[in-house]
């Protein structure tokens, strides 16, 4: 299986640090934020479970934007193969 070497960026991570620590995110913005965060050295990457998440909130309408910009950034470092 090959492995996505991709890297959260700083401004992400910065939101996603932002997020976990703001008590009105969502749980599904905190779960992101928390995948976001973990895969901020490039040892690590989107599990499939995160994954399915990371798509559901970006086709919804229901999720603010700043959590969209996490399920991206999440999905990106997916594995490429799944």
């Amino acid at each position: 299986m090959s492995k996505n070497t991709k890297q959260t960026s700083t401004r992400i991570g910065r939101l996603a640090s932002e997020t976990l620590q703001n008590s009105g995110s969502s749980q599904i913005a905190k779960s992101l934020a928390a995948s976001a965060l973990a895969q901020r050295s490039g040892d690590k990457q989107t599990g499939a479970k995160m994954e399915d998440v990371a798509a559901r909130v970006l086709v919804s309408g229901h999720y603010a934007n700043d959590t969209k910009e996490l399920a991206a950034s999440v999905l990106s470092q997916a594995n490429k193969q799944r």
